[in-house]
């Protein structure tokens, strides 16, 4: 067993603590409807274009301004969905309770083709049938409190005309279609202050949010009338009304004005609830408050007297942020053992990080070391970037960190031990590349695919690998993918995408040209990368250099000159023989393609990329010329015209692009942020 150091207690209650401070889930859904359009199989295309779905609405919908609409699959198989998040929530809320409601719904709604879950925060509803734009209030739910208003009538008209200013704000003043309000005391109100809620969804036009919310409004629901709290849930709007404030922030608008000559009017009870609510919060707020005057002492007092356990360069790195992965350090002892000292009969390869070695742990798990050589053009920033990354990233088409040592001068990081090494290895090897038939090759790009999409959009970091190549693409036992080396990785926050850099790091042929001239680096530089890899697996020729074009054709113009031309089929990987689904290929080439496109807007992202792998049946965007080095034949893309692709398709000369034949114009995915 591996000596994997302890963590410290009073790093285990700092740890702790943050846990009790951490944002808090969705909880039970409000509100769940299941559809009536029918059910699904299991394993069937519209289970994977749900999941597809899913997976977008959840890490896109907080990015998008709280609400998007998609649409995934084709003819009987497509399916639409929209997610929507509260008015007044914020991202964090919003990601963690799409992130339950994705997990709820099907789980609520088995194999149903159809469900509408609501939230306290958040909406999702997923149909086969398309409902975007559209006035749903065929299936409302009523909730009421269980208390009685003492003056219900009245009551009841004070609600309406809240009810009724609430809707004009969110139909003529708020693009999210959200409003909130704060009816006060006055001698026209002599009840509690009561608060609103209204919200349509974003895809309705005004005059349709004002339609929906009078449906449930106007009359108002028996269930509700002198009930001193309520709500109304359908499918496209909702209300809700409490005496007690049920938003965050400050209301969209006040109505009524305190009473100038007595004290407000108060229910029965009222100053009993009001003195309970205070005495639960002071008895939540005084232990956390204490415990946290506590801890913090603690973890000064032990980061002050314990001192570091190794000596880490004076490179601007700080201790601490190694010490946070203290249940990750192993023992060089340990791994001198495991690597037979690292001797050379161990060696997996070198880079410019420096060795790679095999080992065994006494537990029989096999390791691989990567050593950081004394000269080596990766320093200690750089391990310490792979690490703090890795650390933090779970899925399985990426390598596993299994520990770090950083003892006696040394610097390793363990991994699992992928067996068939890097991809580079048998791709580019004229023997060993006859392993890989189509299916194996399919799988591969599929998988390298959703890791990347993972760490564009599903981790909870989001990040830009910078380096991703074939000998960065390692392969376990079963030939499935996993991205490595993280040395270069790029760490971004909140909604930031892109970035410019003095330091152009990577690898020539891989790197997209914006980044190559100007230092800009994005999502779409690793998609430009993808595309390069993809075009690779697809032929079986190493991408070269640019700097060699004199004598070495590189891949993309290769691939695109056949493209122009019609006769792309010459472009595979003679090993494949006749045995490939010919569509299929042809497909991985064109989003290939797609993805190496010149301008980064152009590009596709990951989620896309992925929709597009699984989906053989969506029609796709036809490229235009790539960025790419001049090849060998020094022969102008731009002159073919008039030739026949082979999706059917005319090369115009005037737009240097393939005209599609086919009049159909389904969206791969629609994205619709409002």
């Amino acid at each position: 067993m591996v000596s994997f150091r302890h963590v410290s207690f009073p790093f285990f209650l700092c740890l702790l603590f943050l846990i009790f401070l951490s944002p808090p889930t969705a909880g039970d859904p409000t509100n769940t409807q299941c559809g009536s359009t029918g059910n699904y199989t299991a394993n069937s295309t519209y289970e994977t274009n749900l999941n597809l779905l899913l997976r977008s609405l959840a890490s896109n919908t907080s990015l998008s301004g709280g609400f998007l609409n998609a649409t995934v699959g084709q003819s009987r198989e497509q399916i639409y969905g929209l997610a929507m998040c509260r008015g007044d929530t914020n991202a964090s809320v919003c990601r963690s309770c799409l992130s339950d409601a994705i997990q709820d719904a099907p789980r609520l709604c088995p194999y149903n083709q159809g469900a509408i879950v609501h939230y306290d925060d958040c909406l999702l509803r997923y149909s086969n049938l398309r409902f975007f734009s559209t006035i749903d209030t065929s299936m409302r739910d009523v909730q009421s409190n269980v208390n009685n208003m003492t003056d219900p009538s009245r009551f009841d008209k004070i609600v309406d005309e809240l009810m009724s200013a609430l809707t004009d704000w969110a139909v003529s003043n708020s693009t999210r279609r959200f409003a909130t309000g704060q009816m006060v005391n006055s001698t026209k109100a002599p009840f509690p202050e009561i608060y609103g809620m209204v919200q349509c969804t974003q895809d309705l036009s005004p005059s349709q949010c004002q339609q929906c919310l009078q449906n449930i409004l106007e009359p108002r629901p028996t269930q509700l009338r002198g009930k001193e709290g309520g709500r109304v849930f359908t499918a496209s709007c909702y209300f809700r009304y409490e005496i007690y404030k049920i938003f965050d922030g400050e209301p969209s608008l006040r109505l009524g004005g305190p009473m100038e000559n007595a004290p407000p009017t108060k229910t029965p009870g009222e100053e009993g609830k009001k003195k309970k609510a205070i005495g639960m919060v002071l008895a939540i707020a005084i232990p956390l408050v204490t415990a946290f005057v506590l801890i913090s002492i603690i973890c000064i007092c032990f980061s002050r007297r314990r001192k570091p356990s190794v000596n880490l360069p004076l490179d601007g790195s700080r201790p601490e942020e190694i010490a946070s992965f203290e249940s990750l350090l192993v023992d060089i002892s340990t791994l001198r053992i495991a690597t037979a000292n690292f001797s050379e009969e161990n060696k997996l390869g070198e880079g410019g990080f420096g060795a790679v070695y095999k080992g065994q742990l006494p537990d029989g798990r096999e390791i691989a070391v990567k050593r950081l050589s004394a000269g080596s053009s990766q320093g200690f920033r750089e391990l310490r970037n792979e690490l703090v990354l890795v650390a933090k990233l779970q899925h399985r088409n990426l390598v596993k960190l299994l520990g770090v040592c950083l003892e006696k001068q040394e610097k390793l990081l363990v991994y699992e031990y992928v067996p068939n090494r890097s991809l580079d290895t048998i791709l580019f090897d004229p023997e060993k590349r006859e392993q890989l038939n189509w299916e194996k090759r399919n799988k591969i790009i599929g998988g390298i695919a959703q890791g990347l999409q993972y760490l564009h959009e599903e981790s909870q970091l989001k990040i830009i690998h910078r380096d991703l190549k074939a000998s960065n693409i390692l392969l376990d036992a079963d030939l499935n993918p996993k991205i490595s080396d993280f040395g270069l990785a790029r760490l971004f926050g909140g909604d930031q995408s892109h970035c410019t850099t003095n330091q152009v790091v990577g690898t020539f042929g891989y790197m997209a040209p914006e980044y190559v001239l100007h230092g800009q680096f994005s999502i779409k530089s690793d998609v430009y990368s993808f595309g390069v890899l993809v075009l690779e697996i697809v032929t079986g020729r190493k991408n070269s250099d640019c700097s060699n074009t004199e004598y070495v054709e590189d891949t993309v113009s290769y691939v695109w000159e056949r493209w122009v031309k019609g006769t792309i089929l010459e472009i595979l990987d003679p090993s494949l023989g006749n045995h490939y689904p010919r569509g299929e290929v042809l497909r991985c080439v064109q989003i290939g393609l797609l993805c190496v496109q010149k301008n980064p807007y152009d590009r596709p992202n990951m989620l896309q990329v992925v929709v597009m792998l699984s989906s053989i049946s969506m029609s796709l965007p036809i490229p235009s010329i790539p960025a790419f080095c001049t090849g060998k034949s020094g022969i102008d893309s731009y002159a073919y015209s008039n030739e026949v692709d082979l999706s059917g398709g005319t090369h115009d000369k005037s737009s240097s692009k393939l005209i599609p034949v086919s009049s159909n114009e389904v969206s791969i995915t629609e994205l619709e942020p409002r």
